[in-house]
């Protein structure tokens, strides 16, 4: 049977690892062909260690053993420029854009919003909200001018929905996307490309499963909790692509504009 992305193709952003090599990996499933991209490198005001080339290098072969092809490289989404390159590189081969999944972020706290520092403040806005907008900058136009139609998917977070003490530049940002969205679903509504938020609670990850953040709960006097309604403490990368899939799916052709959370009913406590 064929799958539900059959001759579609797919840009993906921080695919190098964790939410979106599972994105990477589901779409090529669902059998679209991708494009991916990740910083691969470290960024100066993150905790804990980011992807490597080598993490891009073993989702390119997680998309190929199944058969789909994949063009990936290394681009930073601060750089209008690289992302450009890279999405124009892969719709030269493949020739078409259908989906873009918007995924790419990084996270980070402080003890309350007053002691965030600037560059704190700016590397984060910069990657997670402005660096989204630089992804959707980029591959709109191939999608209106290839007249498909199209999902596009921002990645924000169950924290886009809900304030958070000592995430407030995370948090910031992660709201942004919202409105982001919102105005993008208004726009690209006539050319039928729809445009939809995911809203996940913490995800099984590198992001979230590190030292660092392992300190940061430990030592919380509760403020900062992940703790979600329904009895599990994460939820798995897999559970933010199947959401991911039915959006980019013609199962969801008229839903767009929406927040999806993925949150275990996090956001009911």
């Amino acid at each position: 049977m064929a799958g539900r992305l059959a001759g579609k193709v797919a840009l993906i952003s921080g695919a190098a690892r964790g939410q979106g090599r599972s994105h990477a990996v589901q779409l090529a499933q669902e059998g679209a062909d991708i494009i991916a991209f990740d910083v691969c490198r470290q960024l100066d005001t993150v905790p804990y260690p980011l992807a490597t080339p080598e993490d891009l290098a073993e989702t390119v072969k997680l998309v190929e053993k199944l058969g789909r092809r994949i063009v990936a490289g290394e681009a930073d989404v601060r750089d209008s420029a690289a992302v450009q390159a890279l999405v124009d590189g892969g719709v030269r081969e493949f020739g078409r854009l259908d989906v873009v999944c918007a995924n790419a972020g990084i996270g980070g706290v402080a003890e309350n919003t007053w002691s965030i520092t600037d560059e704190e403040w700016e590397e984060m806005i910069a990657v997670d909200l402005t660096g989204v907008w630089k992804t959707v900058k980029a591959a709109v136009p191939a999608m209106i001018e290839a007249g498909n139609g199209g999902s596009i998917v921002i990645t924000s977070s169950a924290f886009g929905l809900k304030g958070m003490p000592g995430a407030t530049h995370y948090v910031s940002a992660k709201h942004g996307l919202v409105g982001l969205m919102r105005s993008l679903a208004n726009e690209l509504a006539p050319y039928f490309i729809r445009v939809n938020s995911v809203h996940p609670t913490g995800v099984n990850t590198p992001m979230i499963v590190n030292e660092f953040m392992a300190q940061v709960l430990l030592s919380a006097d509760g403020s900062f909790s992940l703790q979600n309604a329904l009895p599990v403490e994460m939820v798995e990368p897999a559970d933010v692509s199947n959401a991911i899939a039915w959006l980019a799916s013609e199962e969801a052709r008229y839903v767009t504009g929406v927040t999806l959370p993925v949150d275990a009913g996090y956001l009911q406590r």
